[in-house]
């Protein structure tokens, strides 16, 4: 069975910055295209990075140049660094494998909270 446990987030100020881990057990890690997805209140859950097996990565306009997603293939471990936060990225990040719509069980992701 497939568990994804995302940790890291925290309240940081606007223009500060994170980084997110995301451990993954119970599936060969390094078959999957992996990635990071968000959801702010109110709203739907949204793909912002997106990394193949191989390491190839996309990102939605939104977070281009600011978000970078990493994984170790080694350590079953992803990565997001988040730079120059925005209020606007204030939301709970979930990492899943990258084939979206298809899905393993959510994990409880990480609250990030930007505000000063």
């Amino acid at each position: 069975q497939v568990q994804l446990v995302e940790s890291g987030g925290g309240l940081v100020q606007p223009g500060g910055s994170v980084r997110l881990s995301c451990t993954v057990s119970g599936i060969l890690f390094n078959s999957y295209a992996m990635a990071w997805y968000r959801q702010a209140p109110g709203k739907q859950r949204e793909l912002v990075a997106l990394i193949s097996f191989h390491g190839s990565t996309n990102y939605a306009n939104s977070v281009k140049g600011r978000f970078t997603i990493s994984r170790d293939n080694a350590l079953n471990i992803m990565y997001l660094q988040i730079t120059t936060l925005k209020p606007e990225d204030t939301a709970v990040y979930y990492c899943n494998r990258g084939d979206y719509p298809n899905s393993w069980a959510w994990g409880q992701g990480t609250q990030v909270t930007v505000s000063s």
